[in-house]
Parts: C-alpha cells; sequence; structure tokens
C-alpha cells in the first residue's frame, strides 16, 4: 500500500521527515522517498529501493544533503515518489497513496489529443503520481485540480503537495485512509499513522474528514475544502495494516484487535465448537493481539509456539515473485517444540489471502510435533480483490483461496451465487470453509464474522469500506 509524512515548521525539518517516513515502513516494501524545500536551495528530493534495505539503512547517507523548513516523503509500495512538478500552477512536489484502476481511460480520456507524455515505468506503465499531478494541472488552482482528479479516478486517491511555502494535504474522496494532522509550537505536520509524529514532539492536532483539503504554514491551518458527508474508512486497517500503536476514527488498532479476539472466542463458546485446546496462538504479529483477546475470553492460556526471527527479519520484507515470498514466510519462523509436541493449537492469523503461507505455517506446526492445529482468521473470508487501496499484489480475484473453491464448485455445475458465500449463515458458506479447511489441512477452520469484527471497530458500518469481504461499495 504505502504512507506518508510531512512538515512545515520555523526550524529545519530534515529528521522529522526522516523519522516520521521510516515510521511508516510497514505499509511498504519497495520504495522510499523523500524531498526538503530551503527557501534559498530550492528542492532537493531523493528515491532509494527499499526492498532489500530498510528506508533508514538506505536514507541515513543522504541527510547531510537535506535541509529545509519544509518537507514530504513517503513509503511506496508503487510507484517512485515524490515527484516534482512543473506547470501552469508553479512548482510543487507532490506525493499520493491509492490506486488508479482507469488509468488507461484517463489518459485516452484527457491526454490523447494534447500531446502529452508520460513516463513509462519499466512495467510499460504510467506512474500513477505522475497522471495525479497531469489531472491536477488541467484546472487553473491546486483545489480545483485535486478535486478533478479525485472525481475521475477509478480508485482512490490521497494526496500531499508541497508548495515552497507551505503543505496540502488532501484525504481521498470517502475517507478510505486516515490522514492525520500534529502540531507542536514550531509548526505542524500531516501523517498517515499518528504515532508517527508523537515521538518527534507533535500533539494531535485532528483527523481529516472524507474529501476534506487544507494548507499548512508554520503558523497557520486553512481549510481549502470541507469534508464531506459520506465516509467508507478501510476496515482492513484495524485488523492488518495498521500499526497498534495507531488510532484511525479515535479508534487504537491493538485495543480493536484484542475485542476481536474475545468476540471470536465469545462466538466459539456459543456455537458449542467442541476443542480440547492447550495454547492459543497468532500469527505474528498482527495475529498476536487477537490471540491475546481470545485467550483472556476464553481462559485457554496464550503462548508462542513459534518466534519471528527479528535480527535478520526485522520488518516484512516481502519480493514480488511468490514462490520467494513463500520461502521467506517459512525461514522468519522459529519453533519452540516444547509448547509444540503433543499440544492442541489454536492460531488466530490476520486473514487468509491465498491461503499458502498458512498452510506451510500449519504443516510446519505439525512437523515440530503438534497434535491439531485450529485455524481462527480475524477477518471474514476476503472474496473480492481490493479496488480502492491496492492492499495485495494479487494480478486476479482467482489468487484468493475462497475463489479459486468457489471456482471448483462452479466446475460440479453448480449454480453460483457470490451473495450466498458472504453469508455467515447460509450452507454455501459454510461448504466454502470446510473445502478451504480440508485443502489447507487445518483441524478445523471458522472465520470471523463480518458483524462481529464490524463490532469490534466500534465505527458504524455504513462508514467503513467491507467490499473486499462483501463487495459493498
Amino acid at each position: 500500500m504505502g504512507g506518508f509524512f510531512g512538515a512545515v515548521a520555523h526550524q529545519d525539518v530534515t529528521l522529522d521527515i526522516f523519522f516520521g517516513v521510516d515510521y511508516h515502513s510497514h505499509l511498504g516494501t519497495r520504495r522510499g522517498g523523500m524531498l526538503i524545500h530551503d527557501e534559498k536551495d530550492g528542492f532537493q528530493r531523493q528515491i532509494h529501493s527499499i526492498e532489500n534495505t530498510p528506508f533508514r539503512t538506505k536514507f541515513e547517507k543522504d541527510l547531510s544533503e537535506f535541509h529545509g523548513n519544509c518537507g514530504i516523503g513517503c513509503i511506496s509500495d508503487t510507484d517512485p515518489q515524490p515527484l516534482l512538478v512543473r506547470s501552469h500552477l508553479g512548482l510543487y512536489a507532490i506525493t499520493t497513496v491509492g490506486i488508479i484502476n482507469n488509468s488507461e481511460e484517463l489518459i485516452q480520456r484527457y491526454f490523447s489529443d494534447h500531446g502529452h507524455q508520460f513516463m513509462a515505468m519499466s512495467s510499460g506503465k504510467v506512474n500513477s503520481t505522475e497522471l495525479a499531478a497531469a489531472l491536477i494541472n488541467q484546472k487553473d488552482d491546486l483545489v480545483s485540480g485535486i478535486r478533478h482528479a479525485q472525481q475521475v479516478i477509478d480508485g482512490s486517491i490521497t494526496i500531499l503537495i508541497l508548495t515552497p511555502d507551505s503543505l496540502i494535504a488532501a484525504r481521498d474522496a470517502v475517507g478510505r485512509l486516515p490522514v492525520i494532522l500534529g502540531r507542536n509550537e514550531d509548526g505542524y505536520c500531516v501523517s498517515f499513522e499518528s504515532f508517527a509524529y508523537h515521538k518527534l514532539g507533535y500533539d494531535d492536532h485532528r483527523e481529516l474528514g472524507p474529501g476534506e483539503i487544507v494548507r499548512l504554514t508554520a503558523d497557520s491551518e486553512e481549510v481549502l475544502a470541507p469534508p464531506g458527508d459520506k465516509m467508507r474508512i478501510c476496515a482492513f486497517l484495524w485488523t492488518y495494516y495498521g500499526y497498534p500503536n495507531s488510532r484511525y476514527e479515535g479508534i487504537n488498532v491493538e485495543v480493536m484487535r484484542n475485542r476481536n479476539g474475545a468476540l471470536l472466542a465469545k462466538r466459539d463458546s456459543e456455537v458449542g465448537h467442541s476443542m480440547e485446546l492447550d495454547y492459543v496462538s497468532g500469527v505474528p504479529d498482527s495475529g498476536t493481539p487477537h490471540a491475546i483477546g481470545y485467550a483472556n475470553t476464553s481462559g485457554i492460556p496464550f503462548a508462542r509456539p513459534f518466534i519471528k526471527y527479528t535480527p535478520t527479519w526485522p520488518r516484512s520484507f516481502m519480493p514480488t515473485i511468490q514462490t520467494q515470498r513463500n520461502l521467506i514466510a517459512k525461514m522468519k519462523l522459529i519453533p519452540v517444540h516444547d509448547l509444540i509436541q503433543d499440544q492442541s493449537l489454536l492460531l488466530i492469523d490476520d486473514s487468509i489471502v491465498r491461503g499458502t503461507q498458512l498452510r506451510e505455517t500449519t504443516e510446519f506446526l505439525y512437523q515440530s510435533g503438534a497434535k491439531e492445529v485450529h485455524i481462527r482468521p480475524a477477518c471474514p473470508p476476503l472474496l473480492y480483490g481490493c479496488k480502492y487501496l491496492n492492499f495485495s499484489r494479487s494480478s486476479s480475484e482467482m489468487d484468493l483461496i475462497t475463489r479459486r473453491v468457489i471456482k471448483e464448485m462452479e466446475q460440479e455445475d453448480r449454480q453460483i451465487d457470490l451473495k450466498n458465500y458472504v453469508d455467515p449463515d447460509t450452507p454455501e458458506y459454510e461448504e466454502m470453509v470446510g473445502r478451504i479447511g480440508r485443502q489447507l489441512n487445518f483441524t478445523t477452520l471458522q472465520f470471523q464474522r463480518l458483524d462481529d469484527m464490524i463490532e469490534s471497530v466500534g465505527i458504524g458500518r455504513d462508514k467503513l469500506c467491507t467490499y473486499c469481504w462483501d463487495g459493498a461499495q
């Protein structure tokens, strides 16, 4: 996916941008970028690949060359950014988070007759941030341009712009991702993650509303476009993507995950699943707080039968090649045999996407002597590929294990209505879950229900994006 951080102050903000961006490293593993503006020396920019080396290591050597009182930076899982743009709107820098599903259509509609050229990346695709800037530049001012871009883009786009004298932050039209402002005596910052600025001496100021656009200087905050009424913030932020310290719409990630695990345990108890368990465990790292919530509610001891080897795997480095991803996921986890041998374990992961990694983990537990491995994903079955945030590298919905299982059922001359696989009370849903469990060799498998997960977030369903689970837009 990706994250961003910006700051404007009366003093040099280079270190604020450096550490603020670094605190977003859990949101992406491909590229990082920093861009600082100095009144005398202008814009300074650097972009590095972070696929093999963390952001901090790559950018430490650049710090001595950066200086200025305002800047932006990003972690990007897609395109190289931030970009520096020269247009009739002036010289500005831009970084974005989101996804543009209709880029080819937009290029044909707005740019095919005007001799406009885009720099193609190695994949042959256009840089999404460059396309967003080109759409912004069609209008007579930045605010109108941002609104235009957000209206015509199919997907979502959150935008952070740096001009020579200010920051402009624009949350996507229905607020699928957070944009949070921090403040101290010297100026303002803007961030995806709230915890990213606390250690830098900024206090919580406020969150932008859906579609809201603000301009920040060291001394002022100006609302350029008011927030809209409709919000669809991504519920997956709490279940998986968000860092434990983060708060979105006032709801802490770690607290939500504990509540979510507690509701999983309560549901298991109510439906009478007969399991004699020795331990409850979470797949590190995001599955762990869900497991703690389950253990505390069920009374079953929490344990860590395997540990992530952090000295050489301190971050979630995952290459784009799936076979390499599977191997690295396996290599990270080291068993604690005394907590596995002849034990019945209940394992909670944040989700099941392809199922490959969790199957490998389960097999590794069996090979280490586990008697039973019961699986409880912390969210419902993923039935639809995300078209708003690019949270998965899946090239097709058939990468999802749910869709592959449903395809098998369709090939058995079954009439398929996906709505029946969303509702956990239908026989079709029950059969799908049973087939997934057997394919992945789980002793039992029960997904979290969507209504329980939403209850654990504590925000109305009408304000949450649940598209990947139920197809609701």
